[in-house]
């Protein structure tokens, strides 16, 4: 009897190490193995959450197919109290160990809420916009002038959100006080902060930190920049009229503000260079205009005799070369073309009417392409 009992004993034995076996194979199978999510989700992770809070949630939403089994594998891999709040874009098919990385990594958020801050070169603007993981594009909440006074309300909640994604964006040719003032606008940076140089920023995105120094934004651009620059010059073409990587920058920030088209940048440059090369004056309208402004604002309005004729240092229609400064920083695309402009005998360019330019080699030439770009300023003006 005791013989036949301890055989049974040894069967159930055995037979319950198998099934014990075989539900630690199923659960990791379960845990590393694809996910039930057929499209992308954005997962928000709050403050305080506890793991089983946000196994329930995953499971409620679809993100795992077994919310006790994530919840104790989480707990099993000492990744439970490792949760960081934010929102994270889990993909479709995610397995409960990826997902369970996602929310424990930390960094950036991966979705959710965005605030973005655009500034141009005649305003900045605030736009909010949040992810939608199915399309992976962004959907416009809200925007608005920075300078308004009046702000939507959709600003206000999202701003409360401690997940709420912050990025500065500048435009190419903005100005160095534009960037200042939208800096000193943004009410979640602090610490004071001067105007750098022109010419020193680079334009690019850049992601904020609520309560991030202004000064060390202003940094980071300076910082990548100066590796701009750097690049470009030692990549220069040979017998260039530009003795410095000061130089460059000024010629950049020029092309920079005289054309907003890709393929004529280095057309563009080559008039500069040649004109250089010929000992012509630039006369180029945009460094009038900064001579009158210093870069603080726009113009509004178009240039009169009287200022064409009058000196400052940035008048290249009065001063022979380049300007003492940069006018605006410019993008990398300018400083590319600045060292390695087009190899033509362009000295003239003038507005064609289709957003771009007309280029001369000769003056008879461009008169030419003057008078026609006074007949469409005399249609579209309906005289």
């Amino acid at each position: 009897m005791w013989r036949a009992l301890a055989s049974n004993m040894l069967t159930f034995l055995a037979v319950g190490l198998f099934l014990a076996a075989g539900l630690v194979l199923w659960g990791k199978s379960q845990y590393s193995g694809p996910g039930p999510l057929t499209d992308a989700i954005c997962f928000r992770v709050v403050p305080g959450d506890s793991i089983g809070k946000v196994s329930s949630r995953l499971g409620e939403q679809g993100a795992v197919g077994n919310a006790s089994l994530f919840r104790v594998a989480m707990r099993y891999a000492d990744k439970a109290d490792d949760l960081k709040f934010g929102s994270y874009l889990l993909p479709p098919g995610a397995s409960m160990e990826e997902i369970g990385d996602i929310i424990t990594r930390g960094g950036a958020n991966t979705c959710g809420t965005e605030v973005v801050y655009l500034v141009g070169v005649t305003r900045t603007q605030v736009r909010v916009r949040e992810l939608d993981p199915a399309s992976n594009d962004f959907v416009e909440r809200a925007e608005f002038d920075l300078a308004a006074t009046d702000v939507p309300e959709e600003f206000a909640k999202v701003r409360e959100q401690r997940d709420t994604r912050y990025r500065l964006v500048l435009a190419e040719g903005v100005t160095s006080w534009q960037v200042t003032e939208a800096l000193k606008s943004m009410d979640m940076l602090a610490g004071e902060v001067e105007v750098p140089p022109e010419g020193t920023l680079a334009p690019d995105s850049y992601d904020i930190l609520p309560d991030a120094s202004r000064q060390s934004l202003i940094d980071e651009m300076t910082a990548k920049q100066s590796a701009r620059i750097a690049a470009a010059w030692n990549k220069r073409t040979p017998d260039l009229p530009l003795k410095s990587p000061e130089e460059m920058l000024v010629l950049a920030s020029i092309i920079e503000k005289e054309t907003g088209v890709p393929t004529e940048r280095r057309d563009v440059a080559s008039v500069f260079v040649n004109r250089l090369n010929k000992g012509m004056r630039l006369q180029t309208d945009p460094t009038v205009i900064y001579g009158l402004t210093r870069g603080q604002g726009v113009l509004g309005r178009g240039l009169r005799q009287s200022e064409l004729n009058r000196a400052t240092p940035w008048n290249t229609y009065v001063i022979d070369g380049l300007p003492p400064t940069p006018i605006a920083n410019p993008g990398q695309a300018s400083l590319d073309a600045a060292v390695d402009p087009a190899a033509t005998d362009f000295v003239f360019f003038v507005a064609d009417g289709s957003g771009g330019h007309a280029f001369a080699a000769t003056l008879e030439e461009h008169n030419r392409n003057v008078a026609k770009w006074r007949q469409i300023e005399q249609n579209q003006s309906g005289n």
